[in-house]
């Protein structure tokens, strides 16, 4: 794969990427940096930049929607990758979401169009933007029914970006990521430390399936994405062969942590109720929710997928399967101290 990589995506080659100072824009980053390409990248001033410091990065400060640091990034990129993205934190106003996710889409994707030479536009969206899956697995052609402003945004950002392309021949791609885990990854860190504790929690009665992604299989994919013939004007589901209910999840971390597992199941509508109070409170005092329903949901949806068209149109081959890459992350967390 690699010296496929190297003939498509030539050594010095610039390209921008958006959210580098994120868990997988640090991973893709420090790839695209390491396969010598001319890596531009924007920042937000607040971001932490020094486990990307030893790179030849070239940065550029503020927000990725404001339009003037995005025209001063964008200038003579081949390649855009977009994978900012804002977060559930205390504080954050739905217009941010939509700044964040809707807005920098519209301003990178008219920039790119004026790039001589342009190659590819690469969105990164969400596997959220399908919502729950009522009748699993589903596949890139199941209809969009984001549940939080996060989805809804990102929802209308890609739907944006498909129409705008085709009417403006815009060459782009997307990867949907499902839930992104590995080494110093947080977002799943929480389910690795329920595992450690005395009960393992499951809210409801459903398997709570989810498909997984492996940060360094998920870059992989986001760089195949931006050179694959096959790939143009194409959304890709980007998950494991199979889904993982959480419950498979949490047995693998405690066996590699060697502790006992007991699950605990519990009704999941008063957690539902809790949260919506607790954030209606917390929300106006811009403090961080202990509880809120996108976490609550995140312990009773199943979110399985169809995830072949990556592996048939792309020619993609997965380095990491999920029980061997739980184990290892367990391991690198328990090295690190952070379990």
């Amino acid at each position: 794969m690699k010296a496929a990589l190297e003939i498509s995506l030539p050594r010095g080659t610039p390209v921008l990427v958006t959210g580098a100072t994120g868990f997988t824009g640090q991973v893709l980053t420090r790839k695209l940096c390491e396969r010598g390409l001319e890596v531009h990248a924007i920042a937000r001033a607040s971001s932490s930049r020094s486990e990307l410091e030893n790179l030849p990065v070239k940065w550029h400060i503020g927000n990725v929607y404001d339009a003037e640091i995005a025209e001063k990034a964008a200038s003579g990129v081949q390649y855009v990758f977009h994978v900012a993205a804002a977060y559930r934190t205390a504080g954050i106003p739905d217009e941010e979401y939509h700044r964040v996710h809707v807005e920098s889409t519209k301003n990178l994707a008219a920039l790119a169009l004026k790039q001589p030479d342009f190659k590819r536009f690469v969105h990164v969206s969400t596997v959220g933007v399908h919502g729950h899956i009522e009748e699993p697995p589903a596949d890139e052609t199941a209809p969009f029914r984001p549940g939080d402003i996060y989805q809804r945004t990102k929802a209308e950002a890609e739907a944006w970006l498909h129409e705008f392309a085709t009417a403006n021949k815009l060459p782009y791609s997307v990867i949907r990521p499902a839930a992104i885990y590995g080494p110093g990854d947080r977002r799943l860190l929480k389910v690795f430390r329920m595992a450690k504790a005395p009960v393992f929690i499951l809210l409801g009665r459903g398997q709570c399936l989810y498909h997984l992604i492996h940060v360094d299989d998920l870059t992989e994919a986001i760089i195949r994405a931006a050179w694959h013939p096959a790939a143009l004007g194409e959304a890709f589901i980007c998950g494991d062969p199979a889904a993982v209910s959480l419950e498979k999840m949490g047995r693998t971390i405690a066996d590699e942590m060697k502790r006992p597992f007991r699950v605990l199941r519990l009704p999941a509508w008063p957690f539902f109720a809790l949260a919506d109070a607790t954030e209606a409170i917390c929300k106006p005092l811009k403090l961080s929710p202990p509880i809120y329903r996108r976490r609550v949901a995140f312990f009773t949806k199943d979110r399985s997928f169809d995830t072949q068209k990556l592996r048939t149109r792309l020619d993609f081959t997965y380095k990491w399967e999920a029980e061997a890459g739980l184990r290892a992350t367990t391991r690198w967390y328990m090295e690190h101290g952070w379990l």
